[in-house]
């Protein structure tokens, strides 16, 4: 694989490629490359796949674009944000994801633009989702390198916790907007910068032993792990989307509180303390009462004020079901064939 050029400044993404495109993207952010025929890059690495979902090049490459946005990486050139290659190339990426995933998830039965109903129908499609449970492994079974393994798994997401759906701000008025920012407020800890869910969620990987830097387990994600957080990213960063973010936030919130109550215990069965089980323990409460603001408040209110948006809605939350699904089932299927989730990791 195509060693990357570094950044003026000597800096280099902390992640390896995945294949061409990825090496091109990454070369460009990090100031190494002009970008001259990465919109021709992302075009064959479409062509390649027949899944871009769940293409390993592609999701590298969508995450690292993402990342520039985020200012998660400090080895990506900040002049680069709008850089007119880089964003040709995620709308080329992005129209191709948002395409499977669309085809992926079915919205049908799209309820009634009223609060009462749009809730109803997140509350029926979130019960009905009822594969393959990773968080009663981990109470029950999983073994102290799957816990940790469950970690570097979540971390890619959970140390930028709240950030995707926090895009939606901007784009929501009236009862939307306040029940958007109610949830947000206790994600980032309530003004308490030692509650911020991200930095519980630090201590966390400090507490089992892991390094609690962004990026720092990149490479070991499968492209499944990755494409669940560049759902939400597209869906937050795309205005158009915004019954999408909605939505996702609205069953995220419905599908956290007992999972996280299972992980707890699991952890605890191995041992850890408070400072790995806290930010566990946290969501138990806490997004019990979230889901009931997300469904009603949020994705209920956005439906009365904006009916076009209520197919989106439902859709947004089909399709976080979908890829966190799609994490689980390949944790799973890795551990009962006594394998790693993760990659092996591989130089660049």
């Amino acid at each position: 694989m195509t060693v990357l050029d570094v950044h003026p400044s000597g800096t280099r993404a902390p992640f390896a490629p995945r294949g061409d495109l990825g090496a091109a993207v990454l070369a460009r952010l990090t100031g190494g490359a002009d970008g001259a025929g990465l919109p021709d890059a992302a075009l064959a690495a479409l062509a390649r796949t027949t899944d871009p979902s769940r293409d390993d090049d592609v999701q590298l490459a969508l995450f690292a674009l993402y990342a520039s946005a985020y200012g998660s990486i400090d080895a990506f050139d900040p002049d680069l944000e709008w850089d007119p290659e880089l964003v040709r190339t995620r709308r080329i990426l992005e129209t191709a994801f948002e395409a499977a995933l669309r085809e992926a998830v079915t919205v049908a039965d799209v309820p009634p633009p009223s609060a009462d109903a749009v809730a109803r129908r997140l509350f029926a499609l979130t019960a009905a989702d009822t594969g393959p449970s990773l968080s009663r492994h981990v109470a029950k079974r999983a073994t102290p390198a799957q816990l940790r393994e469950f970690l570097i798994q979540r971390s890619v997401y959970t140390l930028r916790e709240a950030d995707p759906h926090s895009w939606a701000i901007p784009r929501l008025a009236g009862r939307p907007k306040a029940a958007l920012v109610e949830i947000q407020s206790d994600e980032y800890g309530g003004g308490r910068p030692d509650r911020v869910h991200a930095a519980l969620f630090a201590r966390a990987m400090r507490g089992a032993g892991l390094d609690d830097s962004y990026g720092a387990y990149v490479d070991d994600v499968p492209a499944v792990t990755l494409a669940s957080l560049n759902a939400m990213s597209m869906f937050g960063l795309n205005r158009r989307l915004v019954g999408a973010i909605v939505g996702h936030l609205a069953a995220f919130e419905m599908t956290s509180s007992i999972p996280n109550r299972f992980y707890a215990e699991g952890l605890r069965r191995a041992g850890y303390g408070p400072d790995v089980t806290e930010y566990f323990d946290e969501h138990v409460e806490a997004d019990a009462v979230h889901e009931q603001i997300a469904g009603r408040d949020l994705a209920g209110a956005l439906a009365e004020d904006r009916p076009e948006l209520v197919a989106d809605i439902v859709f947004g939350a089909a399709v976080c079901l979908e890829v966190d699904g799609r994490v689980g089932a390949h944790i799973l299927d890795a551990w009962a064939d006594g394998r790693s989730s993760l990659r092996e990791r591989t130089a660049a």
